[in-house]
């Protein structure tokens, strides 16, 4: 389907490029350096470090509450990025995508940017935990073609850093007559992601447990990760899955009663069966449902209303905070 979307795209855009070259050189005119992003932390991102610079537009592609896993870009999508100076994106299996509309972009300069790339070897392959379900060909015994890495890269407030520094770098050379802009706002921003990171370590090495439980997805590999803590689930993070055999029931149930554990957590799409049910099977069946924002699904009407990546990285360390304790 992806593959059918991108083709249409292209002859779109073979068609725009006939008829509406004009159009197009009035775009490049109006002075605006055009950067697109596929999620909204890179948007966010994007956003902090060309604060003070009214000649750079911003798109977000996936603004309207669809999943990283399940976005499919439209026509108007691929053109977008065809077209503009920067286009940053994940770079993970849900971005295959990517690759056939770059192979027919019409700005030649753009400067792209690939988060997994970025961070190279700190990249992490999506592993499974005890008691947590595979995929079905996983289940089944079938080879993969390659290693399937973790998507979630930005849910590391250690490796957002890093990320940043990449963006505010290809910025700089990018745009170099507003370079002490971005430097200015690189170090402000990345100053207040190490004081998050360092508020994450002061709440883990401060807490009574070292384990989370989800009864649900799991992306938070990169954040638990970071603070050496321990992790069950009932699915990897870029699962489809949405039903939790009983055997993982039992097992997640188990191990709350084995541990201690007060909590459950969930992510923001959840409907909250599998942790409800996780709690029904627990012998206390008092334990309070949790959940913490993985920023897959972010919408319009919530940019409106001032979201932002480290306001809901510290909402999820209140979070994390009332979990381990």
């Amino acid at each position: 389907m992806k593959k059918y979307i991108i083709l249409l795209a292209m002859a779109c855009m073979l068609v725009f490029s006939m008829t509406a070259c004009g159009a197009n050189k009035d775009k490049k005119d109006d002075g605006k350096f055009q950067i697109v992003t596929t999620i909204f932390p890179e948007y966010d991102w994007v956003r902090e470090l060309t604060k003070g610079n009214d000649n750079v537009e911003i798109t977000l592609l996936l603004d309207n509450g669809v999943d990283l896993h399940s976005y499919q870009p439209t026509a108007d999508d691929i053109i977008k990025v065809s077209d503009c100076d920067m286009f940053i994106y994940v770079g993970g299996e849900s971005d295959e995508w990517v690759e056939d509309a770059l192979a027919n972009k019409t700005n030649k300069d753009m400067v792209v940017i690939n988060l997994l790339d970025v961070l190279g070897e700190n990249v992490k392959e999506e592993e499974l935990v005890e008691g947590m379900e595979g995929e079905e060909e996983e289940e089944e015994g079938e080879e993969e073609e390659g290693p399937e890495y973790d998507e979630h890269v930005w849910l590391s407030v250690k490796s957002s850093s890093i990320i940043c520094s990449k963006i505010a770098e290809e910025l700089e050379k990018a745009d170099p007559d507003n370079k002490s802009i971005y430097e200015a706002n690189a170090k402000e921003y990345i100053a207040k992601l190490d004081e998050l990171d360092n508020k994450y370590q002061d709440v883990v090495s401060g807490a009574k447990y070292d384990t989370v439980l989800f009864g649900d997805r799991f992306p938070f590999r990169y954040l638990v990760d970071d603070y050496n803590l321990d992790y069950f689930a009932a699915f990897v993070g870029c699962s489809a899955e949405s039903e939790a055999s009983f055997e993982t029931i039992t097992f997640l149930a188990d191990k709350v009663d084995e541990l201690g554990l007060k909590s459950i957590l969930q992510i923001e799409t959840s409907d909250g069966k599998i942790a409800n049910t996780i709690k029904d099977n627990t012998k206390s069946k008092n334990q309070q449902i949790l959940t913490m924002d993985s920023m897959q699904s972010v919408t319009a009407d919530e940019l409106q209303s001032g979201v932002t990546y480290i306001s809901v990285m510290e909402s999820n360390l209140e979070v994390l905070k009332s979990a381990l304790n």
